[in-house]
């Protein structure tokens, strides 16, 4: 009897030592709290599913404790997990998530209407705040520029960025660009209410010019050449972005196109927002430079969205009558899209029920995401 009950106390020791329970902290009980907390705005608010649901379940996963030496963990070399986390870990899904934003956006708003790239440069404002920031709490200048990014509102060039230039920190840095990214419609209204007067809500702008499709087909080789020659450290990015949208608009490629868009990029969705959100173990997550990463990031929104809405008051002082610019576009400057556009529509129409602003912020929100490329590259070239 003695013996029994002796081997049946060694094989129950071990099986809670390898079950999740014996290593069970605190920190992965914050952490599985935020993943269903993700899942739940991502459900039934509908904040960004296609993101959220992949990184709250993803942080599930990587907050269920587990024995050491399993191969089971996302930093552990060997495993599952870890051979997926690679093409985060090396830039890989960005570029392709780049190939099918090309392949499903419209640049016609910024054809017709060169001067609202200036909008989507003045919104980059919140990258070189959050850089500033950074430095001020004592980051080193590469994790600062990792930091920065954030302020792009573009979760691929964060993770691209920040696996060039502060690797240890990726999680933190891919968790907030996306989670701001999913708050966008919280975010940016209440700026955009205080910095505009009643008499700017209701400018009406002009139908955007048709664009032929010569003018289409031009854009991205030209957007090409004219980028990557000034930042050519932007080239796997912005390579990748002006490409899927020659796919789209050659109208010869439509299979390769639908690819693109489709199938391929709801792939690396799934890869990316998965992995990342498993990235997020409370053993090496839950720091305070993740907390001040957190509060840049807040901070990196507030900026950009004042940059892009203060950017087109000033300049409508330089323009005629007629020709002005409703500053509600401007929190579109932001890449974030198409979110922050329909963010300048909704507010747009709380103030005339007639006045439609989508057409118009679509520009400065396209031009965003050109323009966080570039800032991803310069830094890049600074810090790399």
């Amino acid at each position: 009897m003695d013996n029994f009950w002796s081997f049946l106390a060694e094989h129950l020791h071990q099986f809670f030592t390898y079950t999740a329970f014996a290593n069970f902290t605190i920190g992965h009980g914050v952490m599985i709290l935020i993943g269903l907390i993700f899942i739940y705005l991502a459900i039934f608010k509908e904040y960004e599913p296609m993101l959220l649901v992949p990184i709250g379940f993803g942080m599930l996963i990587g907050n269920i404790p587990f024995y050491p030496g399993l191969q089971i963990g996302i930093y552990e070399q060997g495993s599952v997990l870890n051979y997926l986390y690679f093409g985060v870990m090396k830039g890989i899904y960005p570029p392709l998530i780049f190939l099918g934003i090309g392949a499903m956006t419209d640049f016609s708003a910024l054809i017709s209407n060169p001067k609202l790239m200036l909008i989507g440069a003045a919104a980059q404002l919140g990258i070189f705040g959050a850089y500033m920031a950074a430095l001020a709490l004592g980051f080193l200048p590469e994790q600062a520029g990792a930091i920065g990014i954030i302020g792009g509102a573009d979760g691929p060039t964060a993770i691209f960025l920040s696996s060039k230039l502060a690797p240890e920190l990726m999680g933190a840095i891919a968790i907030s660009a996306y989670s701001y990214m999913a708050l966008v419609p919280v975010i940016q209204p209440p700026i955009m209410r205080l910095l505009t007067t009643s008499k700017e809500r209701l400018i009406r702008m002009k139908p955007p010019r048709v664009v032929s499709r010569n003018e289409k087909i031009m854009f991205p080789i030209f957007g090409l050449l004219l980028t990557t020659f000034i930042v050519p450290s932007g080239l796997p990015l912005l390579g990748m972005l002006f490409f899927g949208n020659l796919l789209k608009e050659s109208s010869v490629t439509k299979r390769l196109a639908d690819t693109a868009k489709g199938s391929l990029i709801d792939i690396v969705t799934i890869l990316i927002g998965l992995t990342v959100g498993a990235s997020t173990q409370a053993t090496t997550f839950l720091t305070g430079q993740s907390v001040g990463i957190f509060a840049i990031g807040a901070v990196s929104f507030i900026i950009a969205t004042f940059g892009g809405v203060m950017f087109c008051k000033i300049f409508n002082l330089f323009l005629k009558e007629g020709n002005k610019i409703n500053p509600l576009i401007g929190n579109a400057g932001v890449s974030a899209v198409p979110d922050s556009a329909r963010v300048s529509q909704v507010i747009g129409l709380e103030y005339d029920r007639t006045n439609h602003l989508l057409m118009h912020a679509m520009g400065p929100n396209v031009a965003g995401v050109i323009g966080s490329a570039i800032a991803a590259g310069v830094l890049l070239s600074f810090l790399g």
